[in-house]
């Protein structure tokens, strides 16, 4: 896609690209042909990688992903006046499993 240059933004998932180190191996290559990136979902997640990339433009903010993730995940970012801050006095990715919330739903 950008050899061809058939993209204008690339829009990347570490949930579904090879994680974390792929995401972040996305970065480089839209700097290298000055194209921004779109992270794709997963708004706790891409919003702390995103901070790590230059070309990152915006985090794709989904109701439906950002409800599992308050739901399951302590710590879970939610947008203040449209921007996604993570939470640097939390370790990691600042996400805490709720086990005992997710139990009723283990098969």
């Amino acid at each position: 896609m950008l050899e061809a240059g058939a993209v204008d933004v690339l829009q990347a998932d570490a949930t579904r690209c090879g994680g974390i180190t792929s995401f972040l191996r996305v970065g480089p290559l839209c700097e290298a042909r000055s194209l921004p990136l779109s992270a794709h979902t997963a708004p706790s997640l891409h919003a702390h990688l995103c901070c790590a990339l230059p070309s990152a433009c915006h985090v794709e903010f989904f109701f439906d992903h950002a409800r599992i993730e308050q739901r399951f995940f302590d710590g879970a970012l939610r947008p203040v006046q449209g921007e996604l801050c993570p939470d640097l006095s939390r370790p990691g990715l600042g996400l805490d499993f709720k086990r005992d919330d997710a139990q009723r739903y283990a098969v």
